[in-house]
């Protein structure tokens, strides 16, 4: 579609954002009512809508919204309609900004209908009338009376991290495992872990499935050949990942796909083949302009050996027969690759669901 001249955007039902990212619409600097309702979304960044300045209508019920900064309406100054009602909304301290915005008299059609769907004391109050001033108040006993009190983090729980690591929880909860022989069961409640120089060598699937609140891992220097497709699994707040110094060659298709929030991704002194089998990391690095790499260079075969991989994969099509651009796919798949490449697309699904033998595609 043209983006210049598009008014209505319509993403509701058919598709799945978990997370909308900053910048996500950037390019539809046109748009006037933009659809996202049913799409399960949880978070939206700060900047997810920076670009629509002229839009009047955004409609994010029926999704898992929980907290959602007052910073995300700032770049919609002409928002006349905004509808968030249908989503677990908790009414804590940080939605203090948002809920403040929206009673504000000049919003009166913004956010209409929206409740509380935690804590209990406050669960069915609407966002519009409730006081503000009980949201921090609230925040400080997180869960009412009836319900079981909450836990501070306890390395008891997790003796074996603490016999073999060395753990602090100020002035935030990390824990450095580095050069150790043995690893010990990921603690839950770690920021920051360092898993530099251990010898591992192959990553399996969930094993950080505990770790949800991680947002830094060091897993450099370690003889590093495989990552399977879950490894990842769980880190939703990972920012900083750290591969540097090992052996990878390519990543599996899937590998990147749980790190929503991922801004730096270090790959430097990896042997990197620049094969088909490369062309995932590339493809996920495109889609996500928001992180930040580096040290993604060929080493093999020996007539790429320096070339950065994302100007091998720019030659991969012009290299390749004409008769294997489209062999062994579909009509139809065929159909969208040609599409995609009219209008100098990214499709990385169709590389993994579609097309069952490799095909060329320009990037």
């Amino acid at each position: 579609c043209n983006t210049r001249v598009l008014q209505v955007l319509n993403e509701s039902k058919r598709n799945t954002f978990p997370v909308l990212r900053d910048n996500m619409f950037a390019q539809f600097r046109k748009l006037k009512s933009l659809d996202l309702q049913q799409n399960a979304i949880f978070m939206v960044e700060d900047h997810a809508f920076s670009g629509l300045s002229k839009l009047t209508t955004l409609l994010l019920q029926h999704n898992n919204l929980k907290s959602v900064s007052e910073e995300v309406l700032v770049p919609m100054p002409r928002l006349i309609y905004l509808r968030i009602y249908d989503n677990p909304w908790s009414c804590q301290c940080p939605l203090d900004g948002l809920v403040r915005f929206l009673q504000v008299p000049s919003n009166r059609n913004l956010g209409n209908y929206a409740k509380c769907a935690e804590p209990a004391s406050l669960k069915g109050e609407k966002l519009k009338t409730l006081k503000a001033d009980v949201l921090c108040d609230e925040d400080t006993k997180a869960v009412d009376e009836e319900d079981p009190p909450a836990k501070l983090p306890s390395m008891k729980k997790n003796p074996e991290a603490m016999s073999l690591c060395r753990v602090q929880y100020f002035p935030q909860p990390r824990m450095d495992c580095s050069n150790k022989s043995e690893l010990p069961n990921m603690p839950s409640e770690m920021h920051k872990i360092d898993l530099s120089r251990n010898g591992i060598k192959h990553l399996r699937p969930k094993h950080f499935l505990l770790s949800k609140d991680l947002k830094t891992l060091n897993l450099s220097s370690n003889n590093l050949q495989q990552i399977d497709t879950a490894a990842f699994s769980g880190l939703l707040h990972l920012h900083d990942l750290d591969l540097s110094n090992n052996s990878l060659r390519y990543f599996q298709y899937g590998v990147l796909e749980d790190l929503y929030f991922l801004r730096t991704l270090l790959l430097d002194n990896n042997p990197w083949t620049c094969d088909y089998n490369i062309h995932y990391l590339v493809y996920w690095l495109k889609l996500h302009p928001g992180v930040s790499y580096r040290g993604l260079f060929c080493s093999h075969p020996a007539e790429f050996r320096g070339w950065r991989v994302e100007d091998y994969v720019k030659t991969y099509n012009g290299e390749c027969p004409i008769d294997k651009q489209t062999e062994g796919i579909d009509n139809e798949a065929a159909e969208i690759l040609h599409k995609a490449q009219e209008h100098g697309a990214i499709i990385s699904f169709i590389l993994h669901k579609t097309i069952p033998s490799p095909v060329c595609l320009h990037i």
